[in-house]
């Protein structure tokens, strides 16, 4: 029996692998599915919903839902991309992203999502939470005003680095990202160098004394849009 199968997204017909999610099976088509807190080196994590799509109808996730024979994907219908939209909105309001002056800009996924987006402002009021800044670690910061509770770091300490340096607690507008240590970073196992420091999408967890070294025009989304390389793919093969 063969493992090929065949959907379509958006009228698109996509040929896929049986065990392909709905972005994987996209991503190799060359189609761009937005998402935050999908990361090509994690387990899917279906936290930020920035992928949702209908399929048969039904919105569902793109990172964790398996691609099927003959289902219906809508990816780019007005409702859905008003959704996203609105989520990446909801993410500026309950932060604090003044993207002037963080050492992400350019390189961040969030504020790159947004200009994807045309988002020049959100629709909803700012709420400037107070939150804190651990720079207590001699080579991480954690700043987390920039915080979008993906749980990338989560997953990438756990899964890639061997260790368990970060975790959610709280619910809802409350959740923040917690530490394996009572007092502060400084007090983990969290090294420079683990996977966990990269991962992060924004700039919430930062490595120290390498700010602002690439400059404005070389930054990873000065020049194409966010998703673009996945599309190139649709285009050369096109």
């Amino acid at each position: 029996m063969s493992d090929k199968i065949t959907f379509t997204i958006d009228g698109v017909e996509i040929a896929a692998t049986k065990g392909q999610t709905i972005m994987q099976a996209a991503d190799e088509a060359g189609i761009y599915i937005p998402r935050l807190c999908w990361h090509k080196d994690l387990s899917p994590g279906g936290r930020c919903r920035v992928c949702t799509v209908q399929v048969n109808g039904r919105p569902q996730s793109a990172c964790t839902h398996p691609a099927g024979e003959g289902m219906v994907v809508l990816s780019e219908t007005a409702e859905i991309i008003d959704q996203r939209k609105a989520i990446v909105e909801m993410l500026f309001v309950e932060g604090n992203h003044y993207c002037m002056f963080c050492e992400k800009s350019g390189n961040c996924e969030l504020q790159a999502m947004a200009y994807r987006f045309g988002i020049a402002a959100p629709r909803y009021p700012y709420m400037f939470p107070e939150r804190k800044i651990d720079a207590s670690h001699p080579d991480v910061l954690i700043d987390h005003n920039r915080c979008i509770r993906c749980g990338r770091c989560v997953r990438a300490s756990r899964d890639l680095d061997g260790k368990n340096v970060f975790q959610f607690v709280n619910r809802g507008y409350e959740m923040e990202l917690a530490i394996n240590a009572e007092a502060d970073l400084a007090k983990t196992d969290l090294a420079g160098v683990d996977k966990a420091v990269d991962i992060c999408p924004v700039g919430a967890i930062l490595r120290k004394r390498v700010g602002y070294a690439v400059p404005v025009g070389k930054r990873l989304y000065d020049h194409t849009p966010i998703g673009s390389d996945i599309e190139a793919k649709r285009k050369s093969d096109g």
